[in-house]
């Protein structure tokens, strides 16, 4: 199937991209067999990425990601899970279990190569085509059984004042809830911005591909000023990452290294007032 996107929603395939690699071999880094069954399906030049070096610390990231789903949903197994900015995210099959309702928000064109290649399976699994700014879709959750907001990537794409209104607006209309989202730290998007506009791939440095520049940042030592967006936040920690293989095995004390926590997304989880 060709998949033909630019901007913000062609990086979707680079995340896709790097966690297939992470899913291959006999010992795989992550367990993700649809992301290897999405890339071989799709009709798109990967190579322009430059290659899968970021494959590993790419899939630690979205463990912790899971890990923080799971954490959720044996507190509330029948509970609903918001995804925003999913892309083609297959987080859903990694931790399904049996019972979460899951919801799915993302753009019109992002959302229709999803449906594609990943139907909603309702009423369990479905989409709303807006963009996460877009407050309408709060009126889609149903947060008796408990709610989590994820946002895996599209929060670093907004510009501050937006990120501080959508943390505000989810921490006083979920009450109860939570959510988790990861933010880059400055030094790694000055790098960014940098490449971008050599017409460089993010973290990958593949010729021929053009990624958007990082909005958002957080300074890794100052997670906790998130919670000033509303007083409705209740509490913030930031997640550390899971153990990974070889040097990545030290990936769970990266946040206490200066030079690798400069350069390292903070994954941050909220807590609502009830």
């Amino acid at each position: 199937m060709r998949v033909e996107l630019t901007g913000v929603p062609e990086t979707l395939l680079w995340n896709l991209y790097q966690r297939a690699a992470a899913a291959r071999g006999p010992r795989p880094v992550l367990e993700d067999p649809r992301a290897v069954e999405l890339v071989e399906e799709i009709d798109y030049p990967f190579g322009r990425f430059g290659g899968t070096a970021m494959a590993p610390w790419h899939a630690l990231r979205v463990r912790t990601f899971d890990r923080a789903v799971r954490r959720f949903l044996d507190r509330c197994p029948d509970g609903q899970v918001v995804a925003l900015g999913e892309g083609l995210e297959t987080q859903f099959w990694r931790v399904d279990n049996g019972r979460v309702r899951w919801l799915t928000v993302d753009l019109p064109e992002t959302l229709d190569v999803r449906e594609r290649l990943l139907p909603g399976d309702p009423p369990r699994r479905r989409s709303l085509a807006c963009s996460a700014l877009d407050l309408r879709w709060t009126d889609e959750v149903d947060a008796s059984r408990g709610v989590l907001v994820t946002a895996q990537g599209p929060l670093m794409y907004l510009e501050p004042p937006e990120v501080r209104g959508l943390l505000a607006a989810c921490a006083q209309t979920l009450p109860g809830g939570a959510m988790v989202f990861d933010a880059v730290p400055p030094l790694l998007a000055r790098g960014t911005a940098s490449r971008a506009a050599s017409g460089a791939a993010s973290g990958a440095g593949g010729a021929g591909y053009r990624a958007p520049a990082w909005r958002w940042t957080l300074p890794p030592r100052a997670w906790r000023r998130v919670a000033t967006a509303s007083p409705a936040i209740a509490s913030v920690r930031s997640l550390a990452y899971p153990r990974g293989r070889g040097l990545y095995a030290l990936a769970p004390l990266a946040g206490r290294v200066p030079l690798v926590r400069d350069l390292r997304m903070s994954i941050l989880e909220l807590r609502f007032a009830s």
